[in-house]
């Protein structure tokens, strides 16, 4: 089974456990924190994957490393490196995130743009297709690419919207080209 469908899996239940318990807040800081220690250390995955640390002591350094993390949290990382998985702790972490946004109408957008836009510039795209995507709220990443000439381009999810001047450009090219 491929990585991606096994964190998915994880990230479910996981959800579905904080959403029985009403703890989806607390779960979401832990998971930023953790994401975070995750990204940063490179041999804390290090040490939770080599073969000659024996699972008793994996298991005994995430309680202490861990132990202020809820429970679930704990149970699963203890899980994954017993199950020599640990290292999908980010995708999962991906996953529930996108659950909990999913449940709360929020998509996550990044736009690109020549230059930072200001907020009310955000504010007007987020309401426009917060409504065009019947979402509640659309939180915007803007990311600055001198290379569009002009225009934005935002993309939510696997879908790009785009409106930038090199986007049209390379539309007219190839109108011209299949013409010939």
């Amino acid at each position: 089974m491929s990585e991606a469908v096994v964190a998915k899996r994880y990230a479910d239940a996981l959800f579905q456990l904080g959403n029985e318990q009403g703890k989806i807040e607390q779960l979401v800081e832990e998971f930023n924190v953790l994401k975070e220690v995750f990204e940063s250390n490179s041999k804390l995955l290090t040490f939770l994957k080599h073969p000659r640390v024996n699972n008793a002591e994996k298991k005994q350094f995430v309680d202490e490393v861990f132990h202020d993390f809820s429970s679930d949290i704990v149970h699963t990382l203890k899980i994954l490196a017993e199950r020599h998985r640990i290292e999908i702790v980010p995708d999962i972490i991906d996953h529930f995130i996108h659950s909990v946004n999913d449940a709360k109408g929020i998509a996550v957008a990044t736009v690109y743009s020549v230059r930072e836009l200001t907020g009310a510039e955000k504010q007007e795209l987020e309401n426009t297709f917060a409504k065009r995507l019947n979402k509640q709220t659309i939180k915007l990443n803007n990311i600055v690419d001198p290379s569009i000439v002009g225009g934005i381009k935002l993309r939510i999810g696997n879908t790009i919207y785009d409106g930038t001047i090199s986007g049209k450009l390379k539309r007219i090219e190839r109108s011209i080209v299949t013409a010939n």
